[in-house]
């Protein structure tokens, strides 16, 4: 027959073009809402051509989580992207950390302006090391670069704790990187963090975030690293021209020890995290808590722009957006809300330099706009 030749094509345009729904009921699945509408739109643009990646989505509104499901996870197992298929969260990690920041300053355990050296000794020995509090490693205000090699160009390979501890006592804060003083986007500062709450607590931090943070909400696709038990639903990763890079799982960064690498979630995870960020589940209030003081800004860095712990808090005209964002050669990931307007939502990508960042804030403004439209007398909702 003439068309089985475009059988293929008409495939992978189905698989780009049409969302997977998976919302609160049937009804919702069956017929398109202009939530599925808008996302729909706005993620088109992060889908490729050729079907070789694929994108999850999760949004939140009116106290309910809806999944939109986009192209593929594994090209070469023809494995499509679900709500439970595994991605490396990238930067978006970084508010586990400062969530469990957040969560022992409410319990008294430590406070924000306690300096890092106090809990890891070995930096008792440097020089400005020692003026860095544990609320600057967090929104980032250190001083410290985004990762060590931007000041030590002779090393070579990967950063072990004891190299990170070498650089870090023979770091020298000068007029543009003095802590407390300036915006300093920095992942070293982000694993300084997450090894100083493991001396408070005498725990590994992947067990730290599950005791305190991901089992008690029920998070158990989120881990750190990939267990085998999870590698099977783990994307496979790729570049921003569509190759492959890396197996599923594997890690990226600079950083060479035990709890310094990314953090993997799924998107049905990240929207129980995202409801709890939004204040809505009523059987964890000390976590929100805990969540709500960390979204707090805590230095200004533009009339727009505020940084609280890790997370950045966006205003624009009457919208204030609290949001994420992280990205690696082979992920592109966001996580933002409008507390006012109860909405929210994810996007997880298994595919390189995709403005997921620009895809989320569209999405949010888009359904806060509409949610913001009164409807016209006598008119059915569309």
């Amino acid at each position: 027959m003439p068309g089985e030749d475009l059988r293929p094509f008409i495939a992978i345009l189905t698989a780009l073009l049409l969302p997977v729904v998976t919302g609160q009921s049937v009804a919702q699945a069956q017929s398109p809402t202009s939530v599925e509408h808008i996302v729909a739109q706005k993620v088109q643009p992060m889908l490729p051509e050729d079907a070789s990646s694929g994108v999850a989505v999760a949004v939140r509104i009116d106290g309910k989580t809806e999944f939109f499901n986009f192209g593929t996870a594994d090209r070469a197992k023809n494995r499509p992207v679900t709500a439970d298929s595994v991605f490396n969260l990238a930067s978006v990690g970084k508010i586990f950390a400062t969530t469990l920041l957040a969560q022992a300053v409410k319990r008294g355990e430590l406070g924000l302006d306690d300096p890092v050296a106090k809990y890891i000794t070995k930096l008792q020995q440097g020089g400005d090391i020692r003026r860095v509090t544990l609320g600057q490693l967090a929104s980032h205000t250190s001083g410290l670069p985004r990762v060590p090699e931007q000041d030590e160009r002779w090393h070579k390979g990967k950063y072990t704790f004891p190299d990170f501890v070498r650089f870090l006592n023979s770091w020298k804060a000068d007029d543009q990187h003095q802590p407390g003083q300036q915006y300093l986007y920095s992942n070293a500062a982000m694993v300084l963090l997450r090894v100083a709450l493991e001396r408070r607590f005498q725990l590994p931090f992947a067990t730290l975030m599950a005791r305190r943070l991901t089992g008690p909400l029920g998070m158990s696709s989120t881990a750190l690293p990939l267990p085998p038990a999870l590698l099977g639903r783990a994307v496979q990763g790729y570049g921003p021209r569509g190759r492959p890079i890396g197996r599923p799982g594997d890690e990226e960064g600079v950083f060479a020890w035990t709890g310094a690498g990314q953090i993997y979630s799924s998107a049905r995870d990240m929207a129980t995290f995202l409801a709890a960020n939004l204040d809505e589940l009523p059987d964890h209030q000390p976590i929100e808590a805990a969540m709500a003081l960390a979204q707090q800004g805590v230095f200004t860095v533009n009339p727009r722009f505020t940084l609280g712990l890790a997370w950045q808090v966006m205003r624009a005209g009457d919208l204030t957006i609290i949001d994420k964002n992280g990205g690696l050669q082979n992920t592109s990931t966001y996580i933002g809300f409008a507390r006012q307007q109860k909405l929210g939502v994810v996007i997880l990508s298994n595919r390189g330099e995709q403005d997921a960042t620009k895809v989320g804030r569209q999405i949010l403004h888009a359904l806060a706009q509409e949610m913001a439209e009164p409807l016209v007398e006598g008119a059915e909702p569309d």
